[in-house]
This record gives C-alpha cells, structure tokens and sequence, in this order.
C-alpha cells in the first residue's frame, strides 16, 4: 500500500521560505513520477510542480523563479523548496505520486502553508 506523508509546513511571513517534504513507502519510488499539488480556500486545486523519474521539473507559471522541486530517491522523498513566498501560496499543499505530468494514483494527507504580511 503506497503512503504519502507530508512535512514542513507552517506559517510565514511575506518574502519568507519553507521547505516541504513527503516520504513515500510503499512503491518503487525511482520510477514514478511526483508531484506538489495545492488548495487554497474558495479555489480549485492546482498542479503547482512535477518531477518525472528522469528528473525533468514542470512549474506553474505563478511559482516559477520562487519554487524548486527535487527528489532524492535514496529516501523516498520529494521536496519543494518555496522562496520568496507570497499570501497568495497560501494553501493545504499536497503531495501526489502517479505517470505523466499530472501524477495523481495516490495522495497525501496535505500540510498547511500559511503567508502572513
């Protein structure tokens, strides 16, 4: 069974970073693509980052220049390092493992970002 697990999330302010992780069990992790989804309050989920199993990284349009995804498949485990963050990232970010750009077979439980001014 493939479990998820989300870390790293918190509040911060304006301009700030944080780094989010997720450990994967349950699958062969070199091989599947994974993702960084998020839910902000009133909005649809968004596809905010991807990482295939070649390591070639797609953004949204809103987060690129600021977030960087990576994966270091010795432990299982995605990240997305968030810079100069802005109160419009704030939302329930979810990690996601699947195929293709929009991996989306299994989910995380989310952790919750939160930018203050």
């Amino acid at each position: 069974q493939v479990q998820l697990v989300e870390s790293g999330g918190g509040l911060v302010q304006t301009g700030g970073s944080l780094r989010l992780s997720c450990a994967a069990s349950g699958s062969i992790f070199s091989i599947k693509a994974m993702g960084w989804y998020r839910k902000a309050p009133g909005k649809q989920r968004e596809l905010v980052a991807t990482i295939r199993s070649s390591g070639s990284t797609n953004y949204a349009d809103s987060v690129k220049g600021r977030f960087t995804i990576s994966r270091d498949n010795a432990k299982n485990t995605v990240y997305l390092e968030m810079n100069d963050l802005k109160r419009e990232d704030t939302a329930v970010y979810y990690c996601a493992q699947g195929t293709g750009w929009y991996p989306s077979d299994y989910w995380g439980q989310g952790t919750q970002v939160t930018v203050s001014s």
